[in-house]
């Protein structure tokens, strides 16, 4: 892919909703149309705690960013899905740790490489590629001369896989990356999870409608153990759970009033 190909991006159809300008709207972001806006008012009525779960998923991001800097050391991330820019960014977060830590932003949504690109163009260890974040070639060569795969390496998939369909290979495309990954690199892995049958069909069948398609499902807690059952990934502590409660730093956050989803996932460690 030459630079042309790679800077290119289609135009913003406001008349559609994005998954990530719905997250940026979620939050209490300004980057997102009244057809997003719509669109989130209608999962609210399925999933009234969509609010509070998708401040404590960011609250998550933040949190194992930073303990992945801590704690081992790495100085590299891939940011697969990253959606729109807001506060504590992972290449914010990774820099108060590691002054010169590096992070590549994945994404294809054209709203999201306007305002990433304008974002970090004064911060020269971080950049956003134009690419699917299932399209492990491309991101490959994307990293050439910004990663450096021999090193530890932290890839995230923060709130993304439900954006995957079964078809385009959620697993598979984690296996990938983790094929790629030098020992001592970490894999975090969350989605919207439900064990309730209404709750899963009815929010996947609004959201790939709202989309367009461009929408997975809501999974199970038992389909996101599948992911981690990978050769070389070995689970953290603690585990996977409810991200709400993955190493809480003792500020106050979100309560969900309800329960009819959650954020489920957690860190893994490439051996």
């Amino acid at each position: 892919m030459d630079q042309d190909e790679a800077d290119w991006q289609p135009p913003i159809d406001r008349g559609r909703p994005s998954a990530a300008r719905m997250y940026d709207y979620l939050l209490g972001g300004n980057r997102n149309y009244p057809s997003d806006r719509k669109a989130v008012e209608e999962l609210l009525k399925t999933a009234p705690s969509t609010r509070e779960l998708a401040l404590n998923n960011r609250s998550f991001l933040v949190r194992v960013v930073r303990y992945i800097a801590e704690q081992y050391k790495i100085k590299q991330f891939i940011d697969h899905g990253s959606g729109l820019p807001t506060q504590q960014n992972v290449h914010e977060v990774a820099g108060t740790v590691h002054q010169d830590a590096r992070v590549v932003y994945v994404d294809n949504d054209p709203m999201v490489l306007g305002y990433g690109r304008a974002v970090l163009d004064e911060s020269p260890n971080a950049v956003i590629l134009n690419a699917d974040m299932t399209d492990t070639a491309a991101i490959v060569a994307g990293l050439e001369g910004r990663i450096d795969l021999t090193q530890p390496t932290a890839a995230l998939f923060v709130s993304v896989l439900h954006c995957v369909p079964d078809e385009d290979g959620p697993k598979a495309m984690l296996e990938r990356t983790v094929r790629l990954l030098a020992p001592g690199s970490v894999v975090v892995v969350c989605q919207l999870v439900s064990e309730k049958a209404f709750v899963r069909d009815t929010v996947t069948e609004l959201m790939q409608q709202q989309t367009g398609g461009r929408w997975g499902r809501v999974r199970t807690e038992e389909d996101v153990r599948e992911f981690f059952d990978i050769d070389r990934l070995v689970i953290q502590e603690p585990g996977l759970l409810d991200v709400t409660n993955w190493r809480p730093d003792g500020q106050e956050f979100a309560r969900q009033a309800s329960d009819e989803w959650i954020e489920f996932g957690g860190l893994a460690r490439v051996v």
